[in-house]
């Protein structure tokens, strides 16, 4: 009922697979090329955790997130920096959200500011919206800046030249 065929033969256009006469070969020509597909998006990382028993004496930058409970010495700037209980933090937080379950000693600045009941800031925030809950301590200034993440609050005069 089926004849088997070489790879060599030729395959004859008006025979089809039904005939049940040769397998089906693709033709030689090549595939028609699709759009290629979207890179797939990378997940996104862990938070980095700073364990209660970490001290760091200086400066930490990243474009994640970080996860505090340890002691800080020194400047942070990340996108989401979260402040445990046990945490403190001496020195500017700069980030685009801040949640302060802890205590910092110094500036702070993000576009969102969120002080828990546990919070205790001795420093200046800056920030587009904020939010403090009852019980949190606070000893400073605030101020509302549509670009908190840059710069001074307000942009100082120079002064007169004479």
């Amino acid at each position: 009922m089926f004849s088997k065929s070489k790879i060599t033969d030729p395959i004859d256009p008006k025979d089809s697979p039904a005939t049940g006469d040769r397998p089906a070969v693709p033709p030689s020509s090549p595939a028609p090329v699709s759009s290629p597909a979207p890179a797939p998006q990378k997940p996104k990382p862990a938070p980095s955790v700073l364990s209660s028993d970490l001290t760091v004496t200086g400066n930490l930058v990243t474009a994640g997130d970080i996860q505090v409970e340890g002691t800080i010495d020194g400047d942070i700037r990340a996108h989401l920096l979260t402040v445990g209980e046990t945490a403190t933090i001496k020195g500017e937080v700069v980030a685009d959200d801040v949640v302060v379950n802890g205590r910092i000693v110094g500036r702070v600045r993000g576009l969102k500011v969120r002080l828990t009941s546990s919070a205790r800031v001795e420093g200046d925030i800056i920030h587009k919206t904020i939010a403090i809950e009852s019980g949190a301590h606070f000893e400073g200034s605030v101020a509302r800046n549509d670009d908190p993440l840059n710069g001074d609050p307000k942009p100082r005069p120079k002064p007169s030249e004479g």
